[in-house]
């Protein structure tokens, strides 16, 4: 079964990880006003007005909360240029308690590409000449198109991140919508056209390459990755007990050096490492 690891441990059986059952129940919850898939509706009730802790289009014909990367760039780029103090002190909260545990565990676009990842199809290895570099991107984005573009462009901005890149929204909101209301769809054009492009490009590199949204482009993931190092939840490598099988670095699906920086900036902390360790060597926890 995708994304349940099972290994024999030292003085036990096989260990199952609860990943892909945890993402499973966190995209349904986040998306539970099914009547909005059925009419081609947003929901509005007052749960809109909160945040949730991982990229979730507001669009999305069954999403119950606000999208923080959404609100972020509404806060600051709309008619007053408001200081975003509500969306980036709960963001700030996620990242100090979770640090990247929410990119992991809870995102729905995450349990996308990871579904993606699992068609059989031949893989990809991304040279690290490229794949380091790379990784600042979503750093930039986080920078430009998130903070600084809806913070000084003058007059009302719209959300630059959400409008010109974002692929979750484009399938979580824009494709629905658009297969359920006619209308819509006479009105869908040029930029319309660019974000499916987008989607398109990031739904074949998850085929090759595991989780490219989440490597290169994210910016929710580029600021929990700022407080990975000190959050309250924590991985940790036991060396004692550590056989030194690179298992671990194998199974990372964001290509982390487990041995060396187990609570690096990349790593999502999804648990994969921990499951599939054959010496109980890797610990997690608050």
């Amino acid at each position: 079964m995708p994304g349940v690891h099972r290994d024999r441990v030292k003085g036990g059986g096989p260990r199952r990880s609860p990943q892909r059952v945890i993402q499973l129940v966190s995209a349904v919850v986040l998306n539970g006003y099914m009547a909005g898939f059925r009419k081609g509706t947003i929901f509005t009730g007052s749960s809109k007005a909160v945040c949730v802790p991982v990229l979730n289009c507001y669009s999305c014909p069954g999403a119950l909360g606000a999208c923080p990367i959404g609100a972020l760039q509404a806060a600051a780029g709309g008619v007053k240029h408001h200081f975003p103090f509500y969306v980036l002190g709960l963001l700030t909260l996620f990242g100090v308690v979770l640090g990247r545990l929410a990119c992991g565990l809870l995102c729905p676009f995450g349990l996308v590409q990871d579904l993606l990842h699992h068609i059989p199809v031949p893989k990809m290895t991304v040279p690290p000449a490229l794949d380091r570099p790379a990784r600042w991107l979503k750093y930039g984005i986080l920078l430009v198109f998130v903070l600084l573009l809806p913070a000084f462009v003058s007059g009302i901005t719209p959300p630059y991140f959400c409008e010109y890149i974002c692929p979750a929204g484009t399938l979580g909101g824009g494709v629905p919508l658009l297969l359920t209301n006619p209308p819509l769809r006479e009105l869908a054009g040029v930029l319309f056209t660019w974000k499916a492009l987008v989607l398109a490009a990031v739904v074949l590199l998850s085929m090759l390459v595991h989780r490219p949204f989440c490597r290169y482009l994210c910016p929710l993931g580029a600021f929990y990755a700022l407080f990975q190092r000190f959050s309250f939840y924590q991985m940790s490598l036991e060396r004692d007990k550590c056989v030194d099988c690179k298992r671990c670095e194998k199974a990372c699906p964001m290509a982390v050096e487990v041995t060396k920086q187990i609570n690096s900036a990349e790593c999502i902390r999804c648990g994969r490492c921990k499951y599939v360790c054959p010496t109980g060597a890797i610990k997690s926890g608050f």
